[in-house]
């Protein structure tokens, strides 16, 4: 079975870096764990960032609809217990409680190794996370990339422009897979 991970909300904001997480998820390259107050904290960053409310909230809809089985709410008597900051606390306690591998996040300064240790838990960057996963299946996670890009019609984009917008989250991860398959720039 595939590893447990929890994604963090700062990782399912940009929808570049939303969009080849949840495929690699539901192509079950892992065990994606959610919770809805951090799909709260994804609409509310989304609505500041200047989405509409309807778009923030279908967002969100389309993902509780994929996702069903993996939005856990045991977590919460855990909360006030994790020994992180308050802001985070939450999703320490989902790592906690869906007995997680990884906790995926740009945020790794706040998940400190020393005080996730005891529970088992890692934090990851994206860019991190993607490479091991790459490393692991590398073909797998190359048609992740094109199935993201055979999914957008609004604009429609190629593969090389997908890697483009993924630049900007994931630059070590894109580096690797145009070395590799020798996709080119835009």
């Amino acid at each position: 079975m595939a590893f447990t991970v929890v994604l963090d909300a700062c990782v399912l904001i940009p929808g570049s870096l939303r969009d080849i997480l949840l495929i690699a998820a539901e192509r079950y390259l892992f065990t994606i764990q959610l919770t809805d107050d951090i799909l709260d904290e994804v609409s509310r960053n989304l609505i500041k960032q200047g989405l509409s409310e309807d778009k923030a909230r279908r967002i969100i809809s389309a993902i509780h609809t994929s996702f069903e089985d993996a939005i856990i709410t045991r977590h919460k008597p855990l909360i006030e217990m994790m020994p992180i900051n308050t802001k985070d606390r939450h999703v320490l306690a989902a790592a906690v409680a869906c007995k997680a591998d990884i906790i995926v996040t740009q945020n790794i300064k706040d998940f400190p190794e020393k005080l996730l240790s005891p529970y088992e838990v890692e934090a990851l960057t994206p860019d991190r996370f993607l490479i091991d996963l790459y490393n692991t299946d590398p073909m797998q996670v190359v048609e992740v990339i094109f199935q993201q890009a055979s999914n957008l019609r609004h604009p429609p984009m190629t593969v090389s422009e997908v890697l483009d917008k993924l630049k900007l989250h994931i630059p070590e991860f894109v580096k690797l897979v145009r070395d590799e398959h020798g996709f080119p720039t835009t």
